[in-house]
């Protein structure tokens, strides 16, 4: 008989209401392919994207780029992983909302017994877009602890390892959130000061803050909603990172703009071009392994579901009813 799977799969893109689960067939890994099965899968915002049709993808698809589980078939080629290994990835193409799949090793890296599935699977996709953030994406000058950094979104999955990343560094994040339970939340997590940019203009409490010098950089997982007030918080020579559009796309604007707020650079970092190849990928997942180990970076699962209640998870995480990670349960 062949091996089966329950997998969600979209005939179109569309709303929550598009997520349902389906039968599916899984082969034989191929050359440089593996097949794990999930203990837990990852629910992020790109998930949303893909489901909207926001980051188009050809019908039929399924969604979900990060999971961890137990590698089940090695394929030709592979070396770094054997059959019964602990695995935890985060991926292109989608297909992690799914019992079981095949799917490239390459970005697929050894999980280490001292961390769990459910930590695992809530952690790469957010945990390397940390690492990348604030290892590899640093203004002209560099960070030094003492700097100033200002982060939206500060109580997300993103930006509660970020909190606690930053303040291993000594650095001294700034977070934004739009509710002070969220706030309190950020803050518990390690960073310096919040905002609750529901109800204070948070370009001018950054200045506040700062003494009227602005932060080095801007790290905005936000889009639309923060991006104008977000230049104003920079320094001379300030770095504007922009790496997601929860709340919608960045409408085009004037490059002028960057001169006169004070030559400022901007950059629109993926996490997939960072773990492009597997050695890349593998150095980054050492140091966010080796944080989280040290206990400097704690990885919180806040929400569990059932993979056929993933609707519902969509439906939480773009209400921003959510803090911390999401995960599906197989």
């Amino acid at each position: 008989m062949p091996l089966t799977a329950h997998a969600v799969r979209l005939d179109r893109a569309g709303g929550p209401e598009t997520l349902t689960l389906s039968e599916v067939v899984v082969g034989e890994p191929g050359p440089g392919e593996i097949r794990i099965r999930h203990h837990a899968i990852g629910i992020n915002y790109i998930d949303v994207y893909h489901r909207s049709g926001a980051y188009p993808l050809p019908a039929p698809f399924g969604l979900g780029v990060e999971g961890a589980g137990v590698v089940e078939a090695v394929g030709e080629g592979v070396t770094h992983l054997r059959v019964g290994d602990r695995a935890a990835y985060v991926s292109q193409p989608p297909g992690a909302y799914a019992t079981l799949r095949v799917m490239p090793a390459k970005c697929v890296v050894k999980l280490p017994d001292a961390i769990g599935f459910d930590e695992g699977a809530a952690m790469m996709l957010k945990g390397l877009t940390t690492q990348y953030l604030l290892r590899r994406t640093l203004p002209q000058a560099g960070l030094v602890a003492g700097d100033f950094v200002l982060f939206h979104a500060a109580a997300g999955g993103v930006g509660l390892i970020a909190c606690q990343w930053a303040r291993a560094l000594g650095l001294q994040l700034i977070g934004t959130a739009s509710t002070d339970e969220k706030c309190a939340a950020a803050q518990a997590h390690g960073a310096a000061f919040t905002i609750n940019y529901a109800r204070e203009d948070f370009a001018a409490r950054v200045r506040e803050i700062t003494g009227g010098k602005g932060v080095k950089v801007v790290y905005d997982g936000v889009g639309r909603d923060t991006w104008d007030k977000s230049l104003d918080c920079l320094q001379p020579f300030g770095l504007m990172a922009s790496y997601g559009s929860a709340s919608g796309k960045v409408p085009p604007f004037d490059l002028g703009v960057l001169g006169a707020k004070g030559s400022l650079f901007l950059t629109r970092p993926t996490v997939f071009t960072h773990i492009a190849t597997r050695e890349s990928t593998q150095a980054m997942a050492d140091e966010l392994f080796a944080i989280v180990a040290s206990g400097q970076v704690k990885i919180p699962v806040e929400h569990r579901y059932a993979l056929k209640d993933a609707g519902q998870a969509h439906v939480d995480l773009e209400s921003r009813r959510t803090v911390g990670g999401s995960v599906l349960i197989p």
